[in-house]
């Protein structure tokens, strides 16, 4: 099979794009008309946006039917096609909440559910289809490059979508949610046009039932330590996530276009740290495995680090706060994209040919951890915020238990790299048989 160049490899970082728009526009606009326009209790679209998260669980079944199936397309159009429904499905249900709040609510919790199940469907064939398209040397870039094409898609959706919205209405907002779903599909079919060939029957060794093919999975060493580092490094991230705005606005008095821009400076970081790792990574040669480990357990304790000064900047005016979010975004950014770029070469190289429902795995993992993260990370901060009236105190309690947690993520990189994965032998005979 012909690897994929740089050309085919930025058209399906169309499909990311498509499917950052639709996202962003569900998760963050339709979030704020709920609380603001339709002045709906906040917890009401959190639960909402955590649910989408929560049936992504399902990823690995995704995964494993991409696997029996020999293709992979069909699973990313129907998936931006879930996604684009769900998200129109939601608009609607959100526009119908102030005239009735069981119908809206209702309506609006099944286009959240289609919404986590295109998510889910799309992102795990995609990043499967180039695990195996892309050599080697160059999947740290291709995953820098689908990570940038997705936040762009997030940023030209959310700065359009802003504009087109004013002045609010119902109608405007479905309409907007429409054009969006349709421009969506549109890149996407364009993204996987004769990319890939034909069907192929599957070997044998990956026709086993989904549950003992997971089973097996899970005993393989590597793919179940990364499945924890997954959970463990994004469950840190997202709660780092949604405190930033917050404690900069409580501790040094930002404004609202302030923290803004921290977190814009914190993104520029990010791709920073991304364009590092690419162009780090792609000369690496017979010792991509340590360089990947290298920038992946550095990019995690690196993060710790700048978690730590963040909490001591209140405190430290030595600490430019602007100078200390730089660096926390660069290295997010650094160990983000060597964790994706390691995860398409565990799972090309794993034993099987059960690469969807490995990279299913892993993205059921990174899914619960950012709904988990952002309810802990909140959760704790208000925990924190009632045992002392200090609010930096409070949120520097909650920055060293998120610091301690990429540590953690830091100790389970520590031997992700340098082998093959490999299965501990099937001790129940039945199980043994199915899986060839």
């Amino acid at each position: 099979m012909t690897p994929l160049g740089w050309a085919d490899t930025i058209r399906l970082g169309l499909v990311q794009m498509a499917l950052g728009s639709v996202v962003v526009l569900v998760t963050s606009t339709l979030n704020r008309v709920m609380v603001v326009e339709f002045a709906l209790p906040a917890i009401l679209p959190g639960a909402l946006v955590a649910l989408h998260y929560g049936v992504q669980i399902l990823r690995p079944r995704m995964g494993w039917g991409s696997d029996m199936g020999g293709r992979r397309t069909p699973w990313i159009v129907g998936g931006i096609a879930a996604m684009a429904a769900g998200a129109l499905v939601a608009a609607g249900g959100a526009c119908l909440m102030p005239a009735s709040l069981a119908g809206g609510v209702a309506l609006a919790t099944l286009g959240f559910v289609a919404l986590g199940l295109g998510v889910g469907a799309a992102g795990t064939s995609l990043l499967t289809l180039v695990a195996h398209r892309v050599l080697p040397n160059r999947r740290a870039a291709a995953a820098t490059v689908l990570w940038l094409m997705m936040i762009a898609g997030i940023a030209i959706t959310a700065g359009v979508a802003s504009r087109l919205l004013d002045p609010f209405s119902p109608l405007r907002l479905l309409e907007i949610t429409a054009c969006v779903g349709a421009i969506a599909m549109v890149l996407t079919l364009g993204a996987v046009w004769r990319v890939e060939g034909p069907a192929g029957a599957p070997p044998p060794a990956a026709r086993a039932p989904f549950l003992p093919a997971l089973r097996e999975i899970w005993r393989e060493r590597q793919s179940r330590r990364f499945a924890q580092f997954v959970f463990v490094s994004m469950l840190a991230y997202s709660a780092q996530e949604l405190l930033l705005e917050p404690f900069a606005g409580a501790v040094f008095h930002l404004t609202p276009g302030q923290t803004a821009g921290l977190t814009g400076l914190q993104h520029g970081g990010v791709l920073a740290g991304m364009a590092l790792v690419a162009v780090g990574t792609v000369w690496a040669g017979a010792y991509r495995g340590r360089v990947m480990r290298a920038w992946t357990m550095g990019g995690c304790i690196a993060s710790a680090v700048g978690i730590v000064l963040l909490a001591l900047a209140a405190a430290t005016p030595a600490l430019p706060l602007r100078a200390v979010v730089v660096m926390l975004g660069m290295a997010n950014g650094a160990f983000a994209v060597s964790a994706i770029g390691a995860m398409l070469g565990l799972a090309a190289e794993g034993r099987g040919a059960r690469d969807g429902t490995r990279i299913g795995l892993w993205g059921a993992a990174q899914a619960v951890a950012f709904g988990a993260g952002g309810l802990l990370g909140t959760g704790a901060s208000d925990l924190a915020h009632r045992l002392t009236d200090t609010p930096a105190l409070a949120y520097g309690a909650v920055f060293v238990a998120e610091a301690a947690t990429f540590l953690l993520a830091a100790r389970l990189a520590a031997g992700l790299f340098g082998e093959a994965p490999t299965a501990k032998p099937s001790l129940n005979p039945i199980e043994a048989g199915a899986t060839g």
